[in-house]
């Protein structure tokens, strides 16, 4: 028994869920106000009806009456007025037989019963004599106007005890003294008198009740279905242009909600116009969504590729720093294996010139001394360059920390000529100078200054082939500056790379042979002497590299 009344429990849960649920939803307050307005349409057409229906019956009533009190009234009329008995009560029974009139009953003045149509044998009568009841019988009719009740069989008037049913018009109809009457020779009522009598007929109202009952029932009937009809379809139209497009939405919000970002709205021609926006702002609201997403998507693939190359960058600018930290210690190293070299080299330049003096003293050939002379001679040039070399790479090793002064520029030119002249050679460049500058008085740290064309000249021949040519030439672009060009016929510079070559670490070399900090090196430089870098190049054709510096002033 446990285990099959756990379902039913379920069952009823579920059941009980979905009411609620149901209940709590946009479509069934709209259900609820559908029927609550079918409720009241309903009870609107039952009112009109009763309203139209009844006035109509009313009237209908008031003039079947009128018809028939007319007819009797004029069937009487001449037994009335000869005061014949006989004819009088033979044309009340003749009426007794119609079947639209149950009773005819004549008063007098005094409202006493005078002549009626009923019959006193009648197994089912009623008393036709009303004073004997009603002792207001003269207070419940106006005298001079024409009445009508309806009387049914609830009704407290013993009159009412043979109708079967059925409701009854009564009609009270005041016999009035014209002057036909009290002229006439077989009347004696005077003139002075008003009322003569009255008339009192009892029409049936069964057929006519019955065809009311009918037209009711058929009428309700009608609006039963006509309201059952409405209420379906406007049942039926709400839940299709409500309640399923609200249940789409519903069903497509549920669906984004769980990671289906591809669920889109169907739009059709049919939507309200409120659905259809909806929709709309739904299907756009998930395209933005979509749109930002992948978005987000392409900028978390742009950082993850970014953050890759960073940590490349940091890691060669890491091996960099070793490489630098390398040439320093090498710099420092050089310079002092240079200053050991002086010593030597100057012992030979000094041994040198003592040789060439004892050979002076002695008594050789002449040949012999003279080539004697010349290899002595050769020794202590070669030895004196050897020394001019040295002295050279240690101004170069030495740091620019001494105070700028005035330097003619041709000077340093000259001083990183010798200095790379032999490199040009041993790379079989040409190498060449124009200084043409008529002004070359600068504001320099001289040292600094030979680093910069020193930079500039490493990688201008590292730009050229074998047999290339190199060109540092100086000129005066006006009184105030003077420009020295560093031009080469190598490989060049593309134009994309041009912007990029003054930043740290940047490098345009197809070789790998570059650091990246020369040019870096030589842009900081020179804007310390407030000089700028020019840079022309064209791939296949060779670069020019210009520094402009402000001249000395006079």
């Amino acid at each position: 028994m446990v285990l099959f009344q756990k379902p039913d429990n379920n069952r009823f849960r579920s059941f009980v869920y979905k009411y609620l649920r149901f209940q709590s939803s946009i479509y069934a307050r709209v259900v609820y106000i559908i029927a609550i307005l079918s409720f009241f349409l309903f009870i609107a057409y039952g009112t009109i009806f009763n309203s139209v229906y009844g006035e109509y019956l009313d009237t209908v009533i008031r003039q079947r009456g009128n018809d028939i009190g007319s007819i009797i009234e004029s069937s009487l009329y001449y037994s009335m007025l000869k005061n014949d008995n006989t004819a009088l009560q033979s044309t009340l029974d003749i009426i007794n037989t119609i079947s639209g009139v149950d009773q005819v009953n004549l008063y007098d003045y005094e409202n006493e019963l005078v002549y009626s149509s009923f019959f006193s044998d009648t197994l089912r009568h009623s008393d036709p004599d009303c004073i004997s009841c009603h002792t207001d019988f003269g207070d419940m009719f106006p005298q001079k106007e024409k009445a009508y009740r309806i009387i049914d069989y609830k009704s407290a008037c013993e009159m009412s005890e043979n109708s079967d049913g059925h409701r009854q018009l009564l009609i009270r109809s005041p016999i009035l003294n014209e002057r036909s009457c009290y002229t006439a020779s077989c009347h004696y009522h005077g003139p002075e008198e008003e009322v003569l009598g009255s008339l009192i007929i009892k029409v049936p109202l069964e057929s006519l009740d019955t065809a009311v009952s009918k037209s009711s029932a058929e009428f309700f009937l009608l609006a039963s279905l006509i309201t059952f009809i409405l209420v379906s379809i406007l049942i039926f139209l709400t839940n299709r242009k409500i309640r399923r497009p609200l249940s789409a939405i519903i069903s497509a919000s549920e669906a984004v909600s769980k990671g289906d970002r591809n669920r889109r709205l169907e739009i059709n021609p049919n939507l309200l116009d409120d659905m259809r926006m909806v929709s709309q702002a739904f299907n756009n609201m998930l395209d933005n969504l979509d749109a930002a997403n992948k978005e987000l998507e392409n900028w978390s693939h742009q950082l993850e590729y970014k953050v890759q190359k960073k940590s490349e960058e940091l890691s060669d600018i890491q091996n960099e720093l070793i490489h630098i930290e390398r040439i320093a210690s090498l710099g420092k190293l050089s310079s002092s294996v240079a200053h050991e070299l002086n010593n030597p080299l100057s012992s030979i330049l000094t041994y040198t010139k003592l040789v060439s003096k004892k050979i002076s003293r002695m008594e050789l050939d002449a040949g012999l001394s003279a080539a004697l002379e010349k290899h002595l001679k050769m020794i202590e040039m070669e030895t004196k360059r050897c020394g001019e070399i040295v002295k050279g790479l240690m101004d170069f090793s030495r740091k620019g920390q001494e105070d700028f002064k005035n330097v003619p520029l041709h000077k340093v030119l000259k001083q990183t000529y010798e200095l790379v002249e032999h490199r040009m050679k041993m790379a079989n460049i040409h190498f060449y100078t124009d200084f043409d500058a008529q002004n070359d008085l600068v504001f320099c740290n001289e040292n600094q200054i030979k680093q910069v064309c020193v930079a500039l000249l490493v990688n201008a021949s590292e730009a050229v082939s074998e047999n290339g040519e190199i060109l540092m030439r100086t000129s005066n672009p006006d009184k105030e500056y003077i420009k020295l060009d560093i031009v080469d016929n190598g490989v060049g510079i593309s134009p994309e790379d041009i912007p990029h070559i003054f930043q740290p670490f940047f490098s345009a070399k197809q070789k790998a042979s570059g650091i990246g900090l020369g040019l870096a090196i030589v842009h900081g430089i020179v804007q310390s002497h407030q000089g700028r870098v020019d840079v022309e190049s064209e791939p296949g054709k060779g670069t020019t590299i210009s520094v402009v510096l402000p001249l000395v002033k006079d």
